[in-house]
């Protein structure tokens, strides 16, 4: 199916619910996820793939949610096995289960896990870049797994480095998911998708490294009605669309400054 779906662009892409859009997402699958702390997260479709049951997940996102919300509830439900991140802040239960041994983590600086999306989406296998040289991203050494007594289980191991115009870097894969979800503002029925101000963040490179790409749309609108300047993932990436109307996003941190 998604090989007829990248031929015929004009295809109506369009599912009816977000529960259809990841009822084939299988137990061990890896997914790609957009989102940004609480700004740009597929919340409805994780909330969809909560009630679908699917478990032993291997997740590529940014942070894996806060505490309650979004990757979060996967967390809590030990729906995930695996995380490919850069942030484990902000969500207590993710800590306690890296710390545990419960969750094998690979932490990944931040843009280094931008473009292992983004490469993996543009079909390229792997790049250098000079970050994390002479750290133990590149050293290996980086826990993985703890054992849960404060012991390391499993390490990342050393990665191959290599030196252009006297300078170091270091080897880094691009990521290729089994699936990816998403939110954009706009989306129409090909699939073309335009996100709004800080909610594109790490969603364009997600849906990208996808192999079936599902986008959560405030919007849908018809084919056309997205200026082609403003399409920030085009349709040939996106294989599902599902209409959830608007979304409101929280804070994440309330500072308020004490009454005089």
């Amino acid at each position: 199916m998604r090989t007829r779906l990248l031929q015929f662009s004009g295809m109506d892409k369009t599912v009816v619910s977000a529960a259809a859009a990841v009822a084939d997402i299988a137990d061990g699958a890896s997914i790609a996820v957009g989102g940004f702390g609480l700004v740009g997260v597929p919340e409805i479709l994780i909330a969809a793939l909560l009630d679908q049951g699917a478990r032993d997940l291997e997740v590529i996102s940014n942070n894996c949610g806060t505490d309650g919300f979004g990757l979060g509830v996967l967390l809590e439900r030990r729906r995930i096995r695996r995380t490919v991140s850069s942030y484990v802040g902000s969500n207590k239960e993710f800590a306690r289960q890296y710390l545990s041994g419960e969750l094998e983590v690979e932490l990944t600086p931040q843009g280094t896990l931008a473009e292992r999306m983004r490469a993996g989406g543009a079909g390229i296998p792997a790049f250098f870049t000079p970050a994390g040289v002479g750290t133990q991203v590149a050293d290996g050494g980086l826990p993985l797994r703890y054992d849960g007594t404060g012991g390391i289980a499993v390490a990342s191991p050393p990665k191959e480095t290599r030196e252009f115009g006297g300078v170091t870097y270091v080897l880094e894969h691009g990521i290729v998911a089994d699936f990816a979800l998403v939110h954009a503002w706009k989306g129409d029925r090909h699939g073309n998708l335009q996100f709004r101000r800080s909610a594109r963040n790490f969603n364009p490179n997600a849906a990208a490294s996808g192999r079936i790409t599902i986008a959560q749309v405030e919007h849908l609108v018809e084919p056309g009605e997205i200026d082609p300047e403003n399409v920030h993932t085009p349709g040939i990436q996106v294989q599902r669309v599902v209409e959830v109307g608007p979304v409101t996003v929280g804070i994440e941190q309330r500072t308020v400054r004490t009454a005089q």
